[in-house]
């Protein structure tokens, strides 16, 4: 067996998903990489200087998920480690009916599949006495954006859900993180038309996101400056955030004329 962690990875064609598994990699760690664009997982796949399992298909498919842990698991001989790093953002708007399917989506991925990514270990943890759960959250999570509320309440519901997590698995040896990137310079973040403080490259992100991990913290903002301003922006009394965010720029609607 390979002496690296056994690690599971969604969304990992590209972007901040893509980054970690090559920094496990480094590692000899064995890989399931999930994502919905085969071609892209192959290339990365035969990059890879480790065993690596890919499995394309969407993460809002529950049933693919579950094959796909299965799968992974008794190809790998267990599970150290499951990332659920698929993600999508887009601006929305509450008041227009074409932007409600945008939440929906939002929330099919961002929340729901984090759900179905880690149900389909955890039997195969709690029999090993051991493992990680990682939450991917966001900044974006600590407090509602104008205009972009989905993407928003989403990642706050990340937050939520993972502590909820970490207090059911605690008793079972399993270890709950909870990660929340700032700005990454990724495609996701690229359609942004605004100033992105202390944007990070996703290779950076991965090196500091595999320490967090590896130390099983509990809850850690990457980079550090964006967790100092998630602090303050938690602590601004309401009427000042309002005050201050209300015309803050938003992010691109998906059906925005």
């Amino acid at each position: 067996m390979p002496a690296g962690p056994r690690v599971f990875i969604t969304g990992a064609s590209s972007g901040i998903g893509a980054a970690l598994a090559a920094r496990y990699a480094s590692e000899g760690a064995t890989l399931g990489l999930f994502a919905r664009r085969a071609d892209a997982l192959g290339e990365l796949a035969a990059a890879l200087p480790c065993p690596t399992h890919i499995y394309a298909g969407d993460v809002c498919d529950h049933a693919a998920l579950a094959d796909a842990a299965q799968d992974f698991i008794a190809r790998a001989g267990g599970i150290d480690i499951v990332i659920a790093s698929a993600g999508i953002s887009h601006g929305t708007l509450t008041e227009r009916p074409e932007d409600l399917p945008v939440f929906e989506s939002i929330i099919a991925t961002n929340v729901t599949a984090t759900v179905a990514t880690f149900a389909p270990f955890i039997d195969a943890m709690r029999e090993q006495g051991s493992g990680t759960l990682v939450g991917i959250a966001s900044v974006a999570g600590v407090r509602g954006l104008p205009g972009g509320g989905g993407y928003s309440a989403s990642k706050a519901a990340v937050v939520t859900y993972c502590e909820s997590l970490r207090l059911e698995m605690r008793r079972h040896g399993i270890r709950v993180v909870t990660i929340a990137p700032g700005y990454i310079d990724t495609p996701m973040t690229r359609h942004n038309k605004y100033h992105m403080p202390f944007l990070m490259t996703p290779e950076a992100f991965a090196e500091r996101a595999v320490r967090t991990i590896a130390r099983g913290a509990r809850y850690r903002v990457i980079p550090w400056q964006m967790g100092v301003v998630a602090k303050l922006l938690r602590m601004l009394p309401d009427a000042l955030y309002d005050l201050a965010f209300a015309r803050a720029p938003r992010k691109a609607r998906k059906h925005a004329p």
